[in-house]
């Protein structure tokens, strides 16, 4: 923010310089010409005031286009640097018109005396010195804040030094045919040099005309949007680059990015991925421009790749359908593929409605793939609600010994740890009015056949080691392993979750 303001006040001030300068050349010229009588400084004079209003414009234009975007200002106000240099390039094809009406009076009709003095080549020496120092400063400016504006009055000025230099030259002509008698058609080297002056004029409007109407319309630099596209083109995750659009306003660049990304991507790595093309896209506009501000959008649009899994085509089309999948088998039957999988549909859904959504996910992942010859699903209401459990873990010292045995017999020696056992509040009520020893009692449970169902079971959570090195397949297959082990010895445990780590 303070970095903002100062650049602020510096474009401010070295524009106000430019309308001071402007306001004292136009000053000296218009004297100087009327004392003269010399078409070319009175010429000089109507573009120097020219030169002022220009000036005048230009340092409201800065003033206002820093302003930040309000609510009928989106984008901010930058485009009033492109509407100021408009008005600038007006204003000067106004000027070269007026010369070359004036000039070719002068030249066809013979109106008009010129006195090749002194004080009209010192005029415009000083003319010379004051432009040559104010389109340096704006220029210099203008180049590092990016302000359009400000680079379109410096162009301007520097061809002011280049008109005064020709009218300096028409005079000293004059100047020269009075001393040795030329010809008289030698002394309308004056508005010859008018006409010359009208030209420049006419080249420096024209082409300023064309860059801030194009600027106006929203046209697209040509090199800029091929850069843009390579540098998209080269991040990581785009699968196909579908639009870039790029408009300018005053040092703004705004572009709009679409792309398509994989569609088996999470929130996060769609949102790391846009994140990638909107640094890609700012790094290809500084390249352009370096002092321009970027405003990027990037739109991700999700697209089937080749290097999408079955696996992964099930999950996003279940997600699509507001489904979630898991524990998907795939298995390759005669050629053909098939799988199955779990599906987790919403609790309160009666059968019926359940097995309709399964069958439309089926048939959406059938047609998806040729290779699928049949899809199987299983249907599951998940829990929504908060389990109330009581640990007792403390409770069954000898259980918990055991299951540390049973584990460490397939994950190793010393891997077991972390053992945790749950009962639902119920059941810790109920059997705390006994006055039987907890784990005799659920061993009890265990023999007995007439069992009271889930209020008797127990949850298990526990963790094993496994070596860092091996793949995560291997270490869910030891950790299914030792699920299994447990169940055998404890068919009533509940819910059994084991949590595989490398050793720490």
């Amino acid at each position: 923010m303070v970095a903002a303001r100062e650049a602020h006040r510096e474009k401010m001030l070295v524009a106000l310089s430019s309308v001071g300068a402007a306001v004292g050349l136009t000053a000296l010229k218009l004297v100087a010409g009327l004392l003269s009588g010399s078409l070319g400084i009175l010429a000089e004079a109507a573009h120097s005031g020219l030169d002022l209003a220009a000036a005048l414009m230009t340092f409201l234009a800065v003033r206002v286009a820093d302003r930040p975007a309000d609510a009928t200002h989106n984008y901010g106000h930058a485009k009033i640097e492109n509407l100021s240099a408009l008005f600038e390039a007006i204003l000067l094809l106004a000027t070269a018109l007026w010369i070359i009406y004036e000039a070719l009076r002068r030249l066809l009709l013979g109106e008009g005396h010129v006195e090749a003095s002194i004080l009209a080549l010192l005029v415009m020496a000083i003319s010379i010195a004051v432009d040559v120092t104010r389109s340096r400063a704006l220029l210099r400016v203008a180049r590092r804040l990016g302000s359009q504006a400000l680079e379109a009055d410096a162009l301007h000025f520097s061809t002011d030094i280049w008109s005064s230099a020709i009218v300096i030259g028409g005079l000293l002509v004059l100047r020269l045919a009075e001393i040795w008698h030329l010809p008289a058609w030698v002394r309308q080297a004056d508005a010859v040099a008018a006409l010359g002056v009208s030209l420049i004029v006419i080249y420096v409007a024209l082409r300023l005309a064309r860059e801030t109407v194009d600027a106006l319309l929203d046209r697209a630099p040509e090199e800029l949007l091929q850069r843009l596209e390579a540098a998209i083109r080269q991040v990581e995750g785009v699968s196909e680059l579908r639009r870039v659009r790029v408009r300018r306003a005053g040092n703004k660049i705004f572009a709009d990015v679409v792309v398509a990304a994989p569609r088996s991507f999470t929130f996060e790595e769609t949102h790391a991925l846009s994140e990638r093309v909107e640094q890609a896209t700012i790094a290809g506009v500084h390249a352009h421009a370096p002092q321009a501000e970027a405003d990027v959008v990037v739109h991700l649009e999700p697209v089937a790749t080749a290097e999408e899994t079955v696996r992964e085509q099930i999950h996003y089309l279940a997600q699509q359908q507001g489904i979630r999948a898991h524990d998907i088998r795939v298995r390759e039957v005669g050629g053909k593929l098939e799988a199955d999988f779990d599906i987790e549909v919403e609790a309160d859904m009666d059968l019926a409605s359940a097995h309709a959504a399964a069958t439309r996910l089926e048939e959406a992942v059938l047609r998806g793939n040729a290779q699928l010859q049949r899809v199987t699903t299983h249907l599951e209401a998940p829990i929504a609600t908060i389990e109330r459990r009581q640990d007792v873990t403390s409770d069954y010292p000898e259980m918990v010994q055991r299951i540390r045995q049973l584990a460490d017999a397939v994950a190793g020696a010393g891997s077991a740890h972390d053992i945790h056992l749950y009962r639902s509040c119920r059941a810790e009520e109920r059997v705390a009015g006994t006055g039987v020893r907890r784990e005799e009692q659920w061993r009890e449970g265990e023999r007995s056949a007439s069992a009271n169902g889930r209020e008797e079971e127990l949850d298990l959570v526990l963790h094993i080691t496994c070596a860092p090195e091996i793949p995560l397949s291997q270490a869910h297959l030891k950790a299914e392993e030792v699920q299994r082990a447990l169940r055998q010895e404890y068919p009533r445990l509940g819910s059994v979750a084991i949590h595989t780590e490398p050793p720490e």
